[in-house]
């Protein structure tokens, strides 16, 4: 029978949380009292971590080990998680124990009222430093200004997804990906659930500052033109200054004023010039890349190892030797 709950947790090095993520996992489905199943996808984990999830997995039928050829990302990992999964809701939680488990049964509650994705709002955040909580908070709400869709703030990739919602999301094969604006775009019924955050159980971020920066750039550049629309509005902007300033400098020179003699005030207009005109190359550049990166038709990812594998058989071992 299929199961009526997946939970998908992407693994990347986190040997020192997979047994406790599963156990309490266990305990928070087991009292719901229907089927389900757990999909590890380990995203490249160089731990040691494919051999607890391979443990596992031996130990509980209901474990599905998804593992990557190597390191292709969070987003991707929750991508194949999403592709492996057979539940009626799709729940996604993150290995390090941030995201209490015990949290899912709110999240089903809501599923159960009609609601088809679910979402859990950050009201706190645990063991991180200020800068990553100001950092975080001004990340939500430059994206729900900018983009085209308006996300809801402080939330991650915690929340629950209807069947209905995960088949549309299969659908988009983008490679630069932001689920969180996805799972807004698709619209359906949606709700926030608001949790405490806890602080990690072990290990390290493995979201530093450059993963972080280059998630939002993913962000924005998949949900909005904005970047682009500013270049319009910084030239606007420079050709009116250009405009105002003409006759200023005129009525100078007729005055006979040296004020702009020289051509110091030249080469610092042509150095900002410049550089805004660099910047925005280098804008134009990361939409032309993706566009690269699209058209080429890879795989999203590679995987070494999948629920549907099927182990050979003795006979088949010996006929190959």
């Amino acid at each position: 029978m299929e199961p009526i709950f997946s939970i998908i947790a992407p693994i990347y090095n986190e040997v020192d949380c997979l047994d406790v993520l599963y156990q309490r996992i266990r305990e928070v489905m087991e009292s719901t009292g229907e089927l389900w199943e757990l999909v590890l996808v380990d995203d490249g984990s160089s731990d040691g971590s494919n051999g607890i999830i391979k443990r596992l997995a031996g130990e509980d039928h209901r474990v599905r080990p998804v593992v990557f050829a190597r390191n292709f990302g969070h987003q991707i990992a929750v991508t194949a998680g999403m592709d492996f999964a057979r539940g009626q809701a799709v729940i996604v939680i993150d290995a390090d124990l941030q995201d209490p488990p015990e949290m899912i049964l709110d999240l089903i509650a809501k599923w159960r009222e009609g609601y088809q994705v679910v979402y859990a709002v950050r009201t706190e955040r645990e063991g991180e430093s200020w800068f990553k909580r100001t950092t975080a908070s001004l990340f939500y709400r430059v994206i729900f200004r900018i983009t085209d869709i308006k996300m809801p703030l402080d939330t991650g990739d915690f929340r629950l997804y209807d069947r209905k919602v995960i088949d549309v999301m299969k659908r988009m094969p983008e490679r630069h990906r932001f689920l969180r604006g996805m799972s807004s775009w698709v619209g359906f019924r949606q709700v926030g659930v608001p949790y405490k955050r806890a602080a990690r159980f072990a290990g390290v971020t493995k979201y530093p500052l450059r993963k972080m920066v280059r998630l939002a750039l993913n962000a924005i550049t998949s949900f909005s033109y904005f970047p682009l629309q500013l270049a319009t509005y910084v030239g606007f902007i420079a050709a009116g200054m250009a405009i105002l300033a003409i006759p200023v400098v005129a009525t100078s020179r007729l005055a006979g004023s040296n004020a702009f003699f020289g051509q110091a005030s030249t080469l610092i207009a042509v150095l900002f010039l410049g550089g805004v005109q660099l910047i925005f190359l280098g804008i134009l550049g990361e939409y032309l890349g993706r566009i690269y990166d699209e058209v080429k038709g890879r795989p999203l990812y590679v995987l070494m190892e999948s629920p549907e594998d099927k182990p050979a058989s003795q006979e088949n071992i010996k006929s190959k030797r």
